[in-house]
């Protein structure tokens, strides 16, 4: 019988690709979306059916992660093998002006998710964040302390420790995926990765004068979204649970980020590139690179695109796509 999987978060970057990934190996997939009177599905383009199909593997359900019935109802009637629980409010600078709609989204929408795994017997990928670790010095593997600075990672940490709690009270096949940044052409037009590659091709093609961000010195271990879905559904096939950082090992500064995005269509970063202190995060975070050897050793996963080279991906997608 064909796998059945279930991802909240799925019209995001990472649900869509893990969708596509999902459906490539059979899997039935369901994915939560919120209703809203704007469409917001076009990263499932290429995997979408018409829901009229007989034999579709993607079904697109309407719901909220923090509505404990609705979910509830969803996942008893589904009864998914995999649950991938990607939804959050994810910006990290919108955490500081809305730290409760984070919380409410992140932590309680995982203990909804946990309680209903409990009684069906699904197993759990839970997305835990690098923004965990914060303060602590690089390099950060599962061992590392945490010292979260955002109510986005302050989230996350009580998900991934409730998340371990229910592995060790009921005996759940709950893993946590600690990602460092990963990014991609899908990535949300706010994060700084894809302002600087969106902000790249608008300035080559004259229909942008100039990139705002924030602290340049800001270093942060850069990663290929679709390359980290495929992590997470190994972890999910492993005999027992665990937790795992997926990361490249190496790590650059948004300075150098934006060099190499601004070289890949021969432009001189210094000329359009200002600081807007509106762009300062109230705490920062200043250096994150994962030690991704226990995810290598266990499971065989290996990063093949990183930092600068997923810098001038990104600039060239958005440019083809303007042009």
């Amino acid at each position: 019988m064909r796998k059945k999987a279930f991802i909240t978060g799925i019209t995001g970057q990472d649900g869509s690709y893990l969708a596509e990934f999902l459906i490539n190996r059979n899997y039935e997939v369901h994915g939560l979306i919120r209703r809203s009177s704007s469409i917001n599905t076009w990263r499932l383009d290429s995997i979408y059916q018409d829901p009229h199909l007989s034999g579709r593997k993607l079904f697109l359900h309407y719901g909220d992660l923090n509505d404990a019935s609705r979910v509830s109802n969803l996942l008893e009637e589904i009864k998914p093998q995999e649950i991938y629980n990607l939804a959050a409010q994810s910006h990290v600078a919108v955490s500081f002006d809305q730290p409760v709609q984070t919380a409410d989204i992140v932590a309680v929408g995982n203990s909804i998710i946990l309680e209903v795994a409990r009684r069906i017997g699904s197993r759990i990928y839970q997305a835990s964040s690098s923004e965990m670790f914060g303060k602590t010095p690089p390099p950060q593997n599962e061992e590392s302390k945490f010292h979260p600075r955002s109510p986005y990672a302050t989230a996350k940490l009580f998900a991934h420790w409730n998340t371990i709690n229910y592995r060790e009270s009921y005996g759940l096949h709950a893993s946590n995926g600690i990602l460092f940044n990963h990014e991609s052409p899908r990535r949300g037009e706010t994060f700084v990765t894809r302002k600087i590659s969106l902000a790249v091709a608008r300035i080559a093609l004259g229909q942008q004068q100039k990139l705002f961000l924030g602290n340049l010195n800001a270093k942060r271990d850069w990663g290929f979204a679709p390359e980290y879905v495929e992590a997470m559904w190994k972890m999910l096939q492993q005999d027992e649970p665990d937790d795992y950082v997926i990361a490249t090992g190496e790590a650059i500064s948004v300075r150098d980020f934006c060099i190499s995005a601004f070289e890949t269509l021969d432009l001189n970063w210094e000329k359009y590139t200002e600081i807007d202190a509106q762009y300062l995060r109230p705490a920062e975070v200043d250096n994150l690179q994962g030690d991704f050897s226990k995810a290598r050793n266990q499971f065989a996963w290996e990063p093949q695109i990183k930092n600068r080279e997923l810098a001038k991906l990104m600039v060239k997608a958005d440019y083809d796509r303007l042009a």
